[in-house]
């Protein structure tokens, strides 16, 4: 056996060359990592004696040579390519070791010149790997340090029964795989390069382009995590993807601890959920439904954030997903278990509250390690599927601070009103278009999401309101877009609310304004909507 080891990334492959010679394995190297190898003691043969061409173009060229990829290509069980294999002098090749140039991390450095871009665009490499995992069949093709263990503990395996071999199971888990490190490799490259605005004029070795926010092409890979039973409706097949390095503190970085498996819209909602309550610093609890947070609140405890939430929409909150940013203890436990929860995220959970959910074997617990910095750290881009297209944005990241407040009104907001209306301008972000919220003492007190006039959003947050025995009196308001008409305004005023947030910008501003002058509340303009269809 043969193998062929060709690494940018050197993690782990002296380690792993060291076991394989211990095997009896042939070691056959390039460049640098033939030099580390034989530094090592161990015995390895050059490619450029096994072609007999030297490395060329500084190392450009080395493995494209009929006697690399004669050797990886070759079908073991065909006797007319294994004849023209010994005619022409060629070994074959049983296992190749290969990670590719650093082009991702390259382009990622601020100040990358297109040169250096360019000089890590591998070529060689990938296309040893695709022999290599076409052949998989007689070939076993290693991407990735963490397939070392795998790979030794079979070759190790069969190497005591006598064979020393790889079986077909891995070597095509393999070669998918490596297709696949191929494929992510590749759509880099592409994002890459059809984002640089060129200017043949600038053009040097330390040219640093300037980049299109969205690429010419947009190439996304990710990795599957589970299939689920179906869709959102039953009829619909789905099925649950992460990106393939999650950003800290997401759900795809979360475990799941007990319950049911998680269905579609479980997901989605969930998501919404979480991405809200870790945007609160100080202890907040979030119930979502139908993808709307229908009760959201910061206390001193756990416990205190989740009655102060569920007091919002006791109704709503039925079979609803809760999500916490403080871990859960055995007060706040006791008190979810008490209504029907569909899915309960948090930090961490004690081992008294783990007790308390073991009886409800159908909940589904999720732990989710916070970011390392509290705030609203969410995907950097959002999209959106259309028909036979696809809309991208940079995602709604956008935070809201006092000193962006203007005050619009006669009337000026009191401490406790700026910050009620902090906290409400940052549960409309989560609300679906139209979204009026009402708010008081870091809580919702109604909300109203989803309608197609502004108007409508504002007499159902009130009548949810009413519903929950809840009084709107001095309540503070979130409004996701600005009042088109002074008829919004009016009908939250008449609920209670005393303080409006909007962020400005319609033809009427002023008659709203006037209208909250005339109602004598405070109106402060934020500057920026927070849509979300």
């Amino acid at each position: 056996m043969r193998a062929l080891i060709s690494v940018s990334d050197k993690t782990g492959i002296v380690e792993l060359a060291k076991a394989l010679h211990a095997l009896g394995v042939g070691l056959i190297s390039t460049g640098g990592t033939a030099k580390l190898l034989a530094d090592q003691g161990l015995p390895v043969t050059e490619v450029a004696e096994v072609t007999g061409f030297p490395e060329m173009l500084d190392g450009r060229v080395k493995t494209l040579h009929p006697k690399v990829h004669g050797g990886l290509l070759a079908r073991r069980d065909t006797p007319e390519h294994m004849a023209a294999l010994k005619a022409h002098g060629i070994d074959t090749i049983e296992l190749l070791i290969v990670n590719l140039y650093p082009f991702e991390s390259t382009v990622a450095k601020p100040g990358c010149t297109l040169a250096d871009a360019i000089e890590n665009i591998d070529i060689g490499g990938p296309a040893m790997v695709r022999s290599a995992a076409k052949n998989w069949k007689d070939v076993g093709i290693v991407t990735d340090a963490s397939q070392y263990p795998a790979v030794m503990a079979e070759l190790k395996a069969t190497h005591a029964q006598g064979q020393c071999k790889l079986s077909d199971k891995l070597r095509f888990a393999l070669s998918v795989a490596a297709f696949n490190r191929i494929s992510q490799y590749d759509g880099a490259i592409s994002n890459y390069l059809s984002s640089v605005n060129f200017e043949a004029e600038k053009l040097s070795e330390t040219y640093v382009p300037e980049r299109a926010q969205f690429s010419g092409q947009f190439n996304e890979q990710y990795v599957k995590v589970q299939d689920l039973r179906y869709g959102e409706n039953s009829h619909q097949q789905a099925a649950w993807y992460r990106d393939l390095a999650p950003a800290s503190g997401s759900l795809a970085t979360g475990v799941q601890l007990q319950g049911k498996e998680l269905s579609y819209n479980n997901i989605a909602d969930a998501d919404a959920a979480w991405e809200c309550v870790k945007s609160f610093e100080t202890s907040a609890c979030v119930i979502v439904k139908h993808a709307n947070p229908c009760g959201v609140a910061v206390g001193a405890s756990a416990l205190e954030a989740y009655s102060k939430a569920f007091q919002t929409d006791p109704t709503s909150a039925f079979g609803g997903i809760i999500a916490f940013n403080r871990p859960v203890d055995k007060a706040a436990a006791e008190a979810v278990s008490k209504q029907f929860v569909e899915v309960l995220m948090a930090p961490d959970f004690s081992a008294e509250a783990l007790e308390v959910f073991k009886s409800k074997v159908n909940v589904r617990l999720m732990k989710i390690a916070l970011p390392a910095s509290y705030g609203n750290v969410r995907n950097a881009l959002e999209t959106k599927r259309v028909g036979s297209g696809l809309l991208l944005q940079s995602a709604d990241n956008h935070e809201l601070a006092l000193a962006d407040m203007k005050i619009v009104t006669v009337k000026q907001p009191t401490p406790a009103e700026l910050h009620d209306l902090l906290f409400a301008w940052k549960v409309a972000k989560f609300v679906k278009s139209n979204a009026i919220v009402f708010c008081k003492d870091g809580m919702t007190l109604g909300v109203g999401a989803g309608q197609m006039s502004r108007l409508d959003s504002a007499r159902i947050a009130s009548i949810k309101a009413e519903a929950a025995q809840l009084s709107l009196q001095n309540t503070v308001v979130a409004s996701d877009a600005f009042f088109p008409f002074r008829d919004g305004l009016d009908v939250v005023v008449e609920a209670g609310a005393t303080c409006v947030a909007q962020p400005g910008g319609s033809m009427r501003d002023q008659e709203v304004i006037d209208a909250a002058n005339e109602h004598g509340v405070a109106m402060v303009f934020t500057g920026v909507r927070h849509f979300r269809h």
